[in-house]
């Protein structure tokens, strides 16, 4: 049964994901009904039947010249999922040293000329996780050798023995003034100290209660079993999920983050929940592929304290830019909103998504 609800769960980060995808790449067409068969060069939409003026419908936008090639096929795989020709290299410079005079302009009206935020946002978790995919960053499969190896006092304590039996049997064939002696003796020494130890540390473990020494839970009987029951017996198929949800899912971080924005901004009506909406997701774009961008840094052999320090300096600088020019701030209103921002999501809006990870990773 719980397989299947996992099963429903992820079916649903995918259809979810995938039509954020094709309503953030795919421009909308009204339901009209079709024309009759047109060779693309007529007068009549073939799209809606409607009266062609110019290069484009006027009703549904589609173009008047259709042409049925597979250089044209390529053409719109290109444009419509990466929103090539130019968008795309007029947003990102932006998203990346301009981002609040990206998010205003965007806000203010001007859509034909840059990405939308949606879909640059879904481009970049797919190309960051299909990079990850390719250069072998995921999640490990060997926890459960590593979480469950236990030494076997018996074996060591039996092979201790029989090392300490087999020196002393030596340094008694040894006369007393040879030179061997002490060195034998010295070895017989360090031996007993070490069975000792041994000894020691197989009573302390005998001694000891292994019930305390084990996680009993929550006391949430559901929770306990759900989710850390499957931990314990197979982390790492918990962490494939994780992995997995964390891409299907990834769209969640977008209404986690709003409400904490908005907290920003409550008494000022200029800016609505769509503002904050634009800024999350330009934000949330950004920050993907920036962490791809140090992840493929890291494997390139740049030193790790220095893609750590820009891990860290990096996102706060870009979001107080974009809160400055963004919602026209003060270096003030911007500074105070960006620390505030920062911690929110560090505290509160990550570890909401991690534990909604957690939870799908248990059905």
């Amino acid at each position: 049964m719980s397989g299947d609800i996992g099963d429903i769960s992820g079916a649903v980060g995918d259809a979810v994901t995938g039509a954020a995808v094709a309503g953030a790449v795919e421009p909308a067409a009204d339901g009209v009904k079709p024309a009759d068969e047109d060779t693309g060069t007529g007068t009549a939409c073939l799209n809606c039947g409607t009266a062609i003026i110019g290069n484009h419908c006027h009703h549904c936008g589609q173009k008047a010249h259709i042409h049925r090639t597979l250089t044209a096929f390529m053409h719109d795989l290109v444009h419509g999922v990466l929103h090539f020709e130019g968008k795309m290299w007029r947003t990102l410079p932006l998203l990346m040293f301009k981002p609040g005079q990206l998010t205003r302009r965007y806000i203010e009206g001007q859509r034909a000329r840059f990405v939308s935020p949606m879909a640059l946002f879904l481009f970049s978790v797919f190309l960051m996780f299909a990079v990850f995919q390719v250069a072998g960053i995921t999640t490990p499969t060997n926890i459960e050798d590593s979480m469950n190896v236990e030494p076997d006092l018996e074996k060591v304590e039996l092979d201790a023995k029989k090392q300490l039996e087999e020196a002393k049997a030596a340094l008694a064939e040894l006369p007393a003034d040879s030179p061997e002696h002490a060195e034998a003796e010295a070895t017989v020494k360090r031996l007993e100290e070490a069975n000792a130890g041994i000894e020691g540390l197989t009573t302390v473990l005998a001694k000891s209660d292994s019930s305390q020494m084990t996680f009993n839970g929550t006391g949430i009987e559901s929770f306990d079993e759900g989710i850390i029951k499957k931990w314990r017996e197979n982390p790492s198929l918990m962490l494939y999920k994780m992995q997995n949800n964390s891409y299907k899912f990834s769209w969640l971080l977008i209404p986690l983050s709003i409400p904490f924005v908005w907290l920003l901004f409550f008494w000022k009506r200029r800016f609505k929940a769509y503002d904050h909406a634009i800024f999350v997701t330009y934000s949330l774009a950004f920050m993907s592929l920036l962490f791809l961008t140090l992840s493929l840094l890291g494997i390139a052999g740049v030193a790790l304290p220095i893609v750590i320090l820009a891990g860290i300096f990096i996102p706060p600088v870009h979001i107080y830019k974009q809160l400055k020019y963004g919602y026209e701030l003060s270096r003030f209103g911007a500074f105070w909103r960006t620390a505030a921002l920062t911690n929110m999501i560090v505290f509160i809006v990550i570890m909401l998504f991690l534990w909604i990870l957690l939870l799908l990773g248990a059905l």
